[in-house]
């Protein structure tokens, strides 16, 4: 926390986000969505329990884009930032093929709060996307998330099916089991869920396995008032009406307006259709549509092409020339003003999308003074339910759309008590005000009310903000001397905020955090276990997916198994000391051969790994890239700290090639002789003291916590 206010982080990665002139309807990817993070960021900026809030975005270098989106920061308003990290290609994407490159993203994710040394208070995932990141950063960090989805994949599979497309298509094209797969990730780690009304509850979320009602929370988003406002008296109409007006015979008659991207979802061509078979309606009212941006039909995606040319048909075929307005291009600065002009005409604006989760434009037009008409699925439900402003439709019966249009119309009375009952329903119900404020009594409430910034700091990893990392060896090295682990142990709390705290251990996770548990040893910020072949995090023990997916590089433990089988002198090891990533053997130093005759053999049958020896009796096989040396480095790269301010510590075989480089290395005193040969060398010290009080004196040696100073070259004489 900053002054005991919140530090949020918004993740929003795919499509083109930034603070003014939002290209909504570009494409599928920079719809509502991109305006809703920008603008929550905005009200969450300004609250008063909040000191900090980044929004998390793509960074895309791409000439056929803005260079906007190329801008590593970007101030949007007070306390309010967008972050862009570059990951993947440079170029501009679809959401449906960054998946791949989404580690990245965590990645330099994490070097970005070190950057800044501070570790937000919550994260907050928005799509399936994010609400994966959000989660697995959540869970390495320590830190509560929060999940919006926004729409959902289970909800999109089942529309594209009953639309009539195959399972293999849905999954080719969307991508559509790793996306539902992020959805039930980022619901089981979510603090709670942010969804806009209670239909997309109980309709959509309901679905997932899960899916935890008492997690749910109802916020519905905000619209900025101070750009959706009515027209006042005897005001002009604006110079949004110059692109409608060519299109028209009677441009100042009233209007049916509906805004919305070229998606079939939105179900744009079964208005137009609605309004080609009503002669009343069109002699009533002109129809302009908003469909995005474009310049040429022809180079836009599949999907928006095939909605605008089916909307050019209908418009032909009903011979509406005249009757309806298409304008190609609008600036976001515009849309204000066409609902503004559309209420100065006495229109009406349209919401006829298939299915709705919420519905923005609604509470847009209604903070204008439109009244509107929308299906009658999620978000209209309570839209219309909350400000009293119109009428619910079946979004496939077109008899009923024209209907309800020409109701609204027609009855003049009834027009403007809607229009007023919309523009008092809005500012009562759907300002952003209203959304921050319900948005952090809900966070209050789950983390701790009054003792917000004391539970929040507590769950917190160090690793991000930590200048100092020490890793150690467990068996005969932090434990073995019950006065000197005690004494580390007050050693780590007089250093607790400036120093990290790790073990690297051939012994299994469970096995690791049970004797540190009898031997009241504090919780480490970092496991390394099972001779570096698995790390782990924190108190609830995250794994670390990046390194698991590393070590899967030309490891066949099958095959290894088998040469081993044929050789003398080994012993497996009980089942629990096997791993997914870690072969071990008893070995018999009289009858086994040698770790280069051994590796031979490995290698006759192509076979790359990795074999260690400890204590003249244990035979660990790993993969080539494994072992606690390369899992320190990892840990360094991941987490910012230099590997000259990470000091080891060690007693055995084992532990050389970690002991042994740039880190900080500590022999302790009662080692055993396969160290002895790094006697020596370069930042490798020899303690004189035992077990843990080697790991201090080798801690005081370095002047860890002044300027470190390296060991130097030929200090100790080889030990014969």
């Amino acid at each position: 926390m900053i002054d005991g206010k919140l530090y949020i982080a918004l993740f929003s990665i795919h499509g083109l986000i930034r603070g003014e002139n939002l290209e909504l309807g570009r494409d599928a990817d920079t719809g509502g969505q991109t305006k809703y993070v920008v603008e929550l960021a905005r009200a969450l900026g300004n609250h008063p329990m909040v000191a900090k809030v980044d929004l998390f975005t793509r960074l895309v270098q791409d000439p056929k884009v803005d260079l906007d989106y190329s801008k590593p920061e970007e101030e949007i308003g007070d306390n309010a930032h967008i972050v862009r990290i570059p990951f993947g290609p440079k170029r501009y994407l679809r959401k449906e093929v960054l998946w791949n490159y989404l580690d990245e993203f965590m990645d330099r994710t994490l070097k970005y709060f070190r950057t800044k040394g501070l570790v937000p208070d919550i994260l907050h995932g928005h799509y399936a996307d994010a609400g994966l990141c959000a989660a697995s950063l959540g869970n390495l960090l320590g830190v509560p998330t929060i999940f919006t989805g926004h729409s959902l994949g289970r909800e999109k599979n089942r529309l594209l099916l009953d639309k009539g497309m195959s399972q293999e298509d849905i999954e080719k094209r969307y991508n559509i089991s790793t996306r539902i797969e992020a959805e039930e990730q980022a619901l089981d780690t979510a603090m709670f869920v942010v969804a806009s009304t209670s239909q997309e509850i109980e309709k959509q979320y309901s679905s997932y396995e899960n899916y935890r009602p008492k997690q749910m929370r109802v916020v519905p988003p905000g619209t900025d008032l101070k750009k959706f406002y009515p027209p006042k008296s005897r005001w002009k109409l604006p110079a949004v009406f110059e692109k409608i007006e060519r299109f028209l015979h009677e441009p100042k008659k009233p209007v049916v307006l509906a805004i919305s991207r070229a998606d079939e979802r939105k179900n744009i061509n079964t208005l137009i259709q609605a309004y080609g078979e009503n002669a009343r309606l069109q002699e009533m009212a002109n129809l302009v549509v908003v469909a995005g941006n474009r310049k040429d039909i022809t180079e836009m995606d599949k999907g928006a092409r095939r909605v605008l040319k089916d909307m050019l048909l209908n418009i032909d075929k009903f011979d509406l020339y005249g009757k309806v307005a298409y304008p190609k291009q609008h600036k976001p600065d515009d849309v204000p003003d066409f609902y503004r002009m559309a209420a100065q005409l006495k229109g009406v604006f349209i919401n006829p999308a298939l299915t709705e989760p919420f519905g923005l434009t609604l509470i847009e037009a209604a903070a204008c003074g439109l009244p509107i008409v929308a299906t009658d699925d999620g978000g209209p439900q309570e839209i219309i339910g909350n400000c009293e402003n119109g009428f619910l439709i079946d979004p496939l019966n077109r008899e009923d759309i024209s209907k309800r249009l020409i109701q609204t119309l027609a009855d003049k009375d009834q027009w403007r008590k809607w229009s007023n009952a919309g523009i008092r329903g809005v500012k009562k119900h759907y300002s952003w005000e209203s959304h921050a404020d319900k948005y952090i009594k809900a966070i209050k409430k789950e983390v701790g009310g009054r003792k917000l910034a004391t539970n929040i700091i507590r769950s917190k990893s160090v690793l991000p903000t930590v200048k100092k990392l020490i890793i150690t060896d467990i068996d005969n090295t932090l434990l073995g001397d019950e006065g000197a682990a005690k004494r580390f142990v007050e050693f780590l709390e007089e250093h607790k905020d400036t120093v990290g705290f790790g073990v690297a251990t051939g012994r299994s996770l469970d096995s690791a955090v049970q004797v540190l548990k009898e031997w009241n040893i504090k919780t480490p910020d970092v496991y390394i276990t099972s001779v570096g072949s698995e790390i782990n995090y924190g108190k609830n023990l995250v794994a670390d997916t990046g390194w698991r997916s590393r070590l899967d590089w030309r490891w066949k433990p099958d095959e290894v198994k088998k040469v081993m089988a044929d050789i003398p002198g080994l012993e497996f090891q009980p089942e629990q000391n096997q791993r997914e990533h870690k072969i071990s053997f008893y070995y018999d130093p009289k009858k086994t051969p040698g770790k280069r005759r051994i590796m031979r053999m490995l290698r006759e049958k192509d076979l790359n790994a990795k074999i260690i020896m400890s204590h003249g009796e244990f035979l660990d096989i790993l993969p080539v890239r494994s072992s606690k040396g390369q899992a320190v480095r990892y840990v360094s790269m991941k987490w910012g700290v230099p590997m000259d301010h990470i000091l080891v510590a060690g007693d055995s075989g084992n532990d050389e090639d970690m002991i042994n480089g740039n880190l900080l290395g500590v022999v302790v005193g009662n080692h055993s002789k396969e160290l002895a040969k790094l006697k020596g060398r370069y930042n490798v010290y020899f303690a004189e003291k035992t077990y843990a009080d080697g790991i201090i004196e080798g801690v005081n040696y370095y002047d860890l916590f002044g300027v470190v100073k390296e060991h130097e070259w030929g200090e100790y004489e080889e030990e014969t």
